[in-house]
């Protein structure tokens, strides 16, 4: 069963980085998406972003594109999603998820997900 495990969440002030990681185990694929997808309170899960392993082909949402930054080390099966100029609307919980197909930002296609990790930026 593939197990997922994220790590680099916290608190920062507005206009900081702050540098997620996903580590993937518990698969033999070597054609995999990763997505990251985050919630805040009260809101739907959303789509932040997604690599195609395989090519490193990158997906970002609109409201994230241009200060989020994506990355994969397959030698170790961990995606990177790096995060800078952090707004305030960027608070949520941030999930990674494995789709065994290039998934973009499509939700549905992702069939495991890690724990999340609460990233909290203040004004």
């Amino acid at each position: 069963e593939v197990q997922l495990v994220e790590s680099g969440g916290g608190l920062v002030q507005a206009g900081g980085s702050l540098r997620l990681s996903c580590a993937a185990s518990g698969f033999t694929l070597d054609d995999y998406a990763i997505g990251w997808f985050r919630q805040a309170p009260g809101k739907a899960r959303e789509g932040v972003s997604a690599i195609d392993v395989s090519d490193n082909h990158s997906y970002y949402a609109d409201s994230v594109r241009g200060r989020f930054t994506i990355s994969s080390n397959n030698a170790i099966n961990t995606v990177y999603l790096q995060m800078n100029s952090l707004k305030p609307e960027d608070t949520a919980v941030y999930y990674c998820a494995w789709s065994p197909v290039n998934a973009g930002l499509l939700m549905g296609a992702y069939t495991y997900w890690g724990q999340g990790t609460q990233v909290t930026v203040s004004s």
